[in-house]
């Protein structure tokens, strides 16, 4: 299955594994990358210690290609982007943030540089900052996410029609299915992150794995646009958010209530309760916990069966 995807990055498949906070460590990225899609870890829940020794231990698990994604929003960008030098990190994805900031500086550094944007607006500034190929997250995606609230099967097309450059869709792909429709729509990969969040490789607690699998359509919603907008589980901290905003609270009041650690708390150290608990709507379509290698395989194998079955329509 090559195309322009596989190609850039050196991959089997035209599969990569999003870079999730708390969720996307060595294990996890080697894992995708050793079963022939592009792992990559998640940086933006990491020190540059943290990262550097998930970079190596990364190194020692797989022979194969893997990335790097680095929120632009993280307070010390600059020694998370040192260690990636440091360690000979071939593939950056950069988010949340302005991608003329790094674009330039990794690509002197000959570091394959990958954008995600969740508007076509934005895409468009992606390609002019140089970046070699883009992740366009529609707004069912789970985590942080974009205002417009732009629905992957309107984005992928619309940013299609405007940019030259290989196109990644995400949100709501964790099927075989859904990778053939968001390639159909022009796509020329898939990022799919809420499926790897419930594999046995993935660093997320097993009790907010289980929140995954038992979640059903309507479980999740975008929620805290005045600070960056989030798709989280609706549990007590979800519902303490919707009652600030039923008495008009401030942005500042959000902030605080907010705090710091939620994501840490609810994703890592299993708080179902007060925790941040970051999972995409398709999360309903999710019933089990397996190997990051049997996701893959079975993405891969519904595809070409649905691909072979079109194409006697």
């Amino acid at each position: 299955m090559q195309n322009r995807i596989t190609q850039l990055f050196n991959i089997e498949f035209p599969i990569v594994q999003g870079g999730m906070v708390w969720t996307s460590g060595w294990r996890l990225a080697s894992a995708v990358s050793n079963a022939g899609g592009l792992g990559v870890i998640g940086a933006g829940s990491m020190y540059p210690d943290v990262l550097r020794e998930h970079i190596q231990k990364c190194k020692k698990a797989t022979n194969k290609s893997f990335g790097v994604n680095v929120p632009m929003l993280y307070p010390d960008i600059d020694k998370l982007m040192n260690v990636i030098i440091e360690e000979d990190v071939k593939i950056v994805f950069t988010s949340a943030g302005n991608p003329k900031t790094w674009t330039s500086f990794l690509k002197e550094k000959e570091i394959t540089v990958v954008h995600v944007v969740s508007s076509l607006k934005f895409a468009l500034k992606a390609q002019e900052a140089g970046v070699d190929a883009i992740v366009t997250e529609g707004f069912e995606a789970g985590g942080h996410n974009g205002r417009d609230e732009t629905t992957t099967m309107v984005l992928i097309p619309a940013v299609r029609e405007k940019i030259t450059i290989p196109l990644i869709a995400a949100g709501g792909i964790a099927t075989g299915k859904a990778m053939l429709a968001a390639m159909v729509l022009g796509a020329d990969g898939v990022q799919v992150g809420s499926r790897f969040v419930a594999s046995n490789e993935a660093s997320s607690h097993m009790s907010f794995k289980e929140v995954v699998v038992n979640a059903k359509e309507g479980d999740t919603q975008l929620t805290l646009k005045e600070l960056a907008p989030v798709r989280l589980v609706k549990n007590k901290f979800y519902h303490e958010v919707q009652k600030a905003y039923a008495q008009g609270t401030t942005t500042e009041e959000l902030k605080t209530l907010l705090g710091r650690g939620r994501a840490k708390k609810g994703m890592f150290l299993g708080d179902l309760e007060d925790g941040e608990l970051e999972i995409g709507q398709v999360s309903a379509l999710i019933h089990d916990i397996k190997p990051a290698s049997q996701i893959i395989e079975e993405i891969i194998s519904e595809f070409n069966q649905k691909k072979q079955e079109i194409s006697k329509w």
